[in-house]
């Protein structure tokens, strides 16, 4: 490092150790809400080498997810909070109207014993339960990945096939249309009916319209939730039932019986 390199990183650390400091001294004066963060700073899309994620506007992305690099996420689909999505070494593509649910891992593979060059390409209308583990595979348009699978280099996941909970799929295993394969190592275990792979369609829609929710709750800023805090706490039913289990008091947010004057979407602006 130059001496003009080493003037630039002194002036950057001691740019951040003041801003440290800034943030430490606000905390203090905020007394009783010491370092309690009340929106996230997380930062959910970061750019590796010269790529840069790419989220439809139609999409939602948690604000505790993270997507590294060459990542593309299609309209309406969703990713949830916990998971990451690291496209550093090659591509992840998402499809639209697909959910990968909490605490996933998508990852990728540059290369493997194959000498096969591995993105991870997931297609339209898929639904990836919580906490799958998915590297360098492709899984086609409305298929089921169960909750904590795992999909190795190079498996194939066919369209309306499903992978169980908790399965490991082998390396360049191919999952045929209408099959369900579980266990460790995955195998086949039957065929779906009808009715199941029509479900798989509407899992990927539910998952949509609750994404839109999220989202929406997501975008709001401090002076809205802090004033639909307040609403719910002077207004809120009291659930009978869950204080008789609990031999507390407890409120129902669920259900709110405001003022006539009183409206949601008119939160007091800051002054």
């Amino acid at each position: 490092m130059g001496t003009l390199g080493r003037a630039f990183y002194a002036v950057g650390f001691w740019i951040r150790e003041t801003g440290q400091a800034l943030d430490r001294l606000g905390c203090r004066l905020q007394g009783n809400y010491l370092f309690q963060e009340q929106l996230s700073r997380h930062r959910p899309l970061m750019n590796l080498f010269d790529k840069a994620p790419a989220v439809h506007k139609d999409a939602f992305v948690a604000p505790s997810a993270s997507l590294l690099g060459d990542v593309h996420v299609g309209p309406a689909s969703s990713i949830w909070y916990g998971c990451v999505l690291r496209g550093d070494v090659n591509s992840i593509v998402i499809g639209s109207g697909t959910n990968i649910q909490d605490n996933s891992l998508v990852h990728v593979a540059k290369s493997n014993l194959s000498g096969k060059v591995l993105p991870t390409i997931i297609g339209d209308n898929v639904t990836v339960g919580h906490s799958a583990v998915l590297q360098g595979c492709t899984v086609e348009d409305e298929a089921f990945i169960g909750m904590g699978a795992t999909l190795l280099d190079g498996v194939y996941v066919e369209k309306h096939a499903m992978v169980a909970a908790g399965a490991l799929v082998r390396q360049n295993t191919r999952i045929p249309y209408g099959e369900v394969w579980g266990g460790n190592p995955a195998r086949f275990l039957r065929k779906l009916t009808e009715d199941e792979m029509t479900f798989f369609s509407q899992s990927a829609l539910n998952y949509s319209n609750l994404a839109q929710a999220h989202a929406a709750e997501n975008a709001k800023n401090l002076d809205e939730t802090e004033f639909v805090k307040v609403l719910h706490k002077k207004f809120a039913r009291r659930d009978e039932e869950y204080d008789s289990v609990l031999g507390g008091v407890q409120e129902k947010p669920a259900e709110l019986n405001l003022p006539d004057n009183v409206m949601l979407d008119k939160a007091p602006k800051a002054s």
